[in-house]
């Protein structure tokens, strides 16, 4: 909405190119419909004039390549829960508020688009990732809700099944949010975004209250592993920690550098233990 109105002029760098802000939205659009939708992943359909309806794990399951829902394997299950984890990672480990829907919650998919025909003749699309979920096992043989809403294919299980299994994605999620929730990362202070080499790699600094120090999440939104030397310029040196597995990463210079190494798709929440008075 803003590059089309309050930045509609202003001059924008993207993928090696220069754009005018309305011009880059429109061509930001067409490349999300492309690859979010249509041909490539016919269950996710364009919303109106802006956006695509899907619930997350659709769109994951889009920029995997995955044309047909009914085709996922059980190694793709494991990769759609890892990279949505990282999308977790990404809300929760920054400032400010995080949510997420029950549809998140149970890895829900959309609906084929005839089951909700009916819904749709005014044109709104959002039908389609609006299917019925059951968090607690209430009735797990239902097809429908109470509502007569249809039951979507889910990746994850009810959160009852998931609390069962530490490697379940509500279990993990429940682990990324108690060191959200210890560090007080939600009232964190975001202090730098530094300058990265690598094009899926997205790293942000945060100052935490009453004198937590420094912490740093790093994203690797691409899949292939990276080595990357981080500048971290003000910040003290130390050894930087991963807060939620709790081991040691390395150590962050006085120089300001550090070297992080992330898996496809992987991301870290980092402390750095600082020597030095804050």
């Amino acid at each position: 909405m803003h590059f089309w109105t309050l930045h509609a002029h202003d001059t924008f760098h993207y993928q090696g190119q220069t754009f005018p802000g309305n011009i880059l939205r429109e061509h930001i659009r067409e490349e999300m419909y492309e690859k979010l939708s249509g041909e490539h992943a016919p269950y996710n359909l364009k919303f109106v004039t802006n956006g695509v309806s899907c619930t997350t794990a659709s769109i994951i399951t889009a920029a995997l390549g995955i044309r047909d829902l009914s085709t996922i394997t059980d190694a793709d299950i494991q990769q759609i829960q890892h990279i949505h984890l990282l999308l977790v990672m990404y809300n929760a480990m920054q400032p400010g508020v995080f949510a997420l829907s029950g549809w998140d919650l149970v890895g829900a998919l959309t609906l084929p688009a005839e089951q909700v025909e009916h819904l749709m003749q005014d044109g709104d699309t959002r039908w389609v990732h609006r299917g019925a979920y059951d968090l607690v096992d209430l009735d797990p043989e239902a097809e429908f809700s109470a509502g007569d809403m249809p039951r979507p294919k889910t990746l994850y299980g009810s959160l009852v099944s998931q609390l069962q299994r530490p490697d379940s994605f509500a279990s993990q999620l429940k682990k990324i949010l108690a060191v959200r929730r210890a560090y007080d990362i939600a009232a964190s202070r975001q202090i730098l975004i530094p300058d990265v080499e690598h094009p899926g790699l997205l790293v942000m600094v945060h100052e935490l209250p009453a004198g937590k120090g420094t912490q740093i999440t790093a994203l690797n939104f691409s899949a292939e592993t990276l080595v990357e030397t981080l500048h971290l310029p003000g910040i003290a040196p130390g050894p930087v920690v991963d807060i939620i597995n709790e081991r040691v990463e390395g150590d962050l210079t006085e120089q300001g550098e550090f070297t992080i190494t992330l898996d496809a798709y992987e991301g870290l929440a980092l402390r750095v233990v600082s020597t030095l008075p804050i």
